[in-house]
């Protein structure tokens, strides 16, 4: 029986809280991205998980989809801003200025955002680009 998008998408978010590989996680969220291409959500975590597994260029492919699709989503920005950042290129300010923007127009998203900046450090932790990105979202 074949899953349906809705539960291969939590059942992948699922094992992600889990601890399981990036690596293993990219395929499922591949396919829920080729089966519900206009899923924003599923966009941004394969994104994501691109950055973490140090692919920028498709990171970015995948972000730019997330923010086409919902240009009010504060982490697709996020993660097309990091993925910018990765490769080098100009013009990322904007997507941060517009997720700060996001986070305090809905404190709830400024502590998604917070969250999910500690879980990518905690997998990933010397991820300069975050670290950059931290400092601009919460200066201290």
């Amino acid at each position: 029986m074949t899953q349906t998008v809705e539960s291969l998408f939590d059942t992948g978010l699922e094992r992600y809280k889990a601890g399981e590989s990036v690596d293993e996680l990219i395929p499922v969220f591949q396919e829920v991205c080729d089966r519900a291409p206009k899923s924003s959500s599923a966009w941004t975590c394969l994104a994501w998980l691109y950055l973490l597994d140090n692919k920028p260029n498709s990171a970015q492919k995948a972000a730019q989809k997330a923010v086409k699709l919902n240009p009010q989503d504060a982490q697709a920005r996020i993660n097309l801003a990091l993925a910018m950042l990765e490769k080098g290129e100009k013009g990322l300010r904007q997507h941060i200025d517009f997720a700060q923007q996001l986070m305090f127009v809905n404190p709830e998203w400024r502590d998604d955002i917070k969250s999910s900046i500690e879980d990518g450090l905690s997998r990933k932790p010397d991820w300069q680009s975050l670290l950059k990105v931290k400092s601009w979202l919460f200066p201290e």
